[in-house]
């Protein structure tokens, strides 16, 4: 008899540990059961009316679910989070099990420049998925995605400012490389000269190769792919091809494309090549 109420006691206990479970609070990391795809838009991380970004949390995520930031082109001087739109949904529909965070950032003028205005946008928005994380339920691995000067700045905060090793990967679509290229540097393009010039602050070697990621670059530089048009006028293509040869220099994991009649972005069939390589390289590097 005492056996049988000892297992009956069991029993109930075991009831009340999963009824206890069922109850699904968000704010606990430990109950990570059937959590529901969230978003939530223009999340503030700053005083600016730009320095906002939208989230968008996968069903069933845990803390290992990864984190892929876009950030959009525009020269440093314009630009919005819905330029991204495109890839968000096309990661939404692809690649379901990356939480996704796409951000705007401070836009440069005249009396502010892009260096280190932007990079801190950047840096303050991972601290912020930080802080938030068991919120979230969010891991610290970050990918970057970026075009044009997203990519840019996607490149160069991973390279350099990376001081913890969060980021997984970072994808470079027709983003700048190296202002000491001599196709930047001794071009008498003026499309080439006023993008140069948006970094006007300092024109020193030395200024140049800090906001340069191909000089950032080192061995432990996480996984990187990059695109890049053949005919793109703001971008030369010695942007990508040097940039790849000095990835390969550093034996850092790396993909680089190439198309040789595109311009500064592309659509159809070169599109849908873009978008097949960064879904494969993401699954690689970046999903659980």
């Amino acid at each position: 008899m005492k056996t049988i109420k000892f297992r009956l006691l069991l029993l109930f206990i075991s009831i009340g540990l999963f009824s206890c479970s069922d109850d699904n609070n968000p704010n606990d990391p430990q109950d990570q059961t059937a959590l529901e795809f969230r978003q939530e838009l223009n999340v503030s991380y700053g005083n600016d009316s730009d320095q906002v970004f939208d989230i968008y949390l996968p069903a069933n995520r845990t803390l290992n679910t990864k984190v892929m930031i876009l950030v959009h082109g525009g020269g440093w001087t314009s630009g919005d989070k819905s330029d991204m739109d495109l890839l968000k949904d096309l990661i939404l529909q692809d690649l379901p099990d990356i939480a996704i965070v796409n951000i705007n950032y401070r836009l440069a003028d005249e009396n502010h420049p892009p260096y280190p205005m932007q990079i801190d946008d950047i840096t303050t928005i991972i601290n912020l998925l930080k802080t938030n994380q068991n919120d979230y339920v969010i891991s610290d691995d970050i990918g970057f995605l970026g075009t044009s000067a997203g990519a840019h700045l996607s490149l160069l905060w991973s390279y350099a400012f990376d001081t913890e090793s969060d980021v997984r990967m970072v994808a470079s679509i027709v983003g700048p490389t190296n202002f000491t290229d001599p196709a930047y540097l001794e071009n008498e393009d003026p499309l080439l000269d006023e993008l140069l010039d948006t970094f006007g602050i300092d024109t020193s070697i030395e200024f140049l190769e800090e906001v340069s990621p191909y000089h950032q670059a080192t061995s432990d530089s996480p996984p990187t792919i990059l695109f890049y048009g053949g005919q793109d006028p703001l971008i030369p293509t010695s942007q990508g091809v040097d940039m790849e040869a000095k990835l390969a220099s550093l034996g850092v994991t790396h993909q680089f494309t190439l198309y040789p009649n595109a311009g500064h972005g592309w659509i159809g069939i070169e599109l849908l090549d873009t978008w097949t390589k960064l879904k494969a390289f993401s699954q690689t590097h970046l999903e659980d």
